[in-house]
């Protein structure tokens, strides 16, 4: 069997009594199903199925570069294969990481059918959203990209000053340039516009239990994530380590995460192959 092929299927028990009576006196449905990293998800009504896990490449990314593109391009491929040999199938990058020729490079030596990328914009604007998605696609070596979102929105009124690049994604999607369209926000009061917009299929959500580098506490954002998920959109968590102020508590935030219903998946970024074979790990075994 190629190894680019192979799948590891795993699953392991959540809903200890300990983990329950967390989640109740969290408020939360006690986790009761079995979970891996490498379950297959459906993101919300997208007809995209993936991984649980999706393998981040935007630690403190930024202006072009990251944690995981400072390993340099032949370590980051490597990690993304190994997520993939692990039964990761979802690649998480963006414009502003700098991360995708090091995703290219890692679409090259699997089956692009067989993988989810997600990728996201800065660009406000109707015709560089459009020279965007040409460049991504050229970047990425791939004719389409499954997700595209509006990152680091932070207007109250978003869905209304930006349609124009609003617009654009549309089109793509109906010319399949793209799958599924959405955003990723940075307060509250884009998060919320966000659940109510009939545009949003995804929404890239921060979320923690201690409400680190979040929009608003966690009981609120849950809140909000709930009314996007009886919506039918597909919400995807981040942050789930609190930009690093949970590293040391990772079952904690791991089973929280587990625990909400309203994830149907996650994005953690790892920077070499031990943290991301722990992380795997630690999911089958929270």
């Amino acid at each position: 069997m190629n190894r680019r092929d192979f799948l590891v299927q795993t699953a392991c028990g959540v809903g200890t009594a300990l983990l329950a009576r967390k989640s109740l006196a969290l408020g939360l449905a006690p986790a009761t199903s079995k979970f891996s990293a490498s379950d297959t998800v459906e993101i919300g009504r997208t007809g995209i199925k993936t991984s649980r896990l999706a393998m981040g490449t935007g630690t403190f990314g930024f202006a072009g570069r990251s944690n995981q593109t400072a390993l340099g391009s032949k370590e980051l491929i490597n990690l993304l294969l190994n997520g993939y040999d692990n039964g990761l199938r979802f690649f998480d990058t963006s414009d502003s990481y700098g991360s995708h020729p090091h995703i290219a490079g890692a679409l090259k030596q699997v089956q692009r059918d067989k993988v989810t990328v997600l990728t996201k914009t800065d660009t406000r604007d109707a015709k560089g959203v459009r020279a965007d998605l040409d460049r991504y696609r050229r970047e990425l070596g791939t004719d389409y990209i499954d997700i595209v979102l509006l990152h680091c929105l932070t207007e109250g009124d978003w869905t209304e000053r930006f349609k124009g690049a609003m617009d654009v994604l549309s089109e793509a999607k109906q010319k399949g340039i793209i799958r599924a369209h959405g955003c990723s926000c940075h307060t509250l009061g884009a998060l919320r516009a966000a659940a109510t917009s009939p545009w949003v299929d995804v929404d890239l959500a921060r979320i923690n239990p201690i409400g680190a580098h979040m929009d608003a506490g966690p009981a609120t954002v849950t809140g909000v994530l709930r009314e996007m998920r009886a919506a039918g959109k597909g919400v995807i968590g981040m942050k789930i380590l609190g930009q690093g102020e949970m590293r040391n508590r990772p079952d904690e935030a791991l089973r929280y995460a587990l625990s909400l219903n309203v994830l149907d998946a996650f994005t953690i970024g790892a920077e070499n192959k031990a943290q991301q074979n722990d992380l795997i790990r630690r999911i089958a075994a929270a």
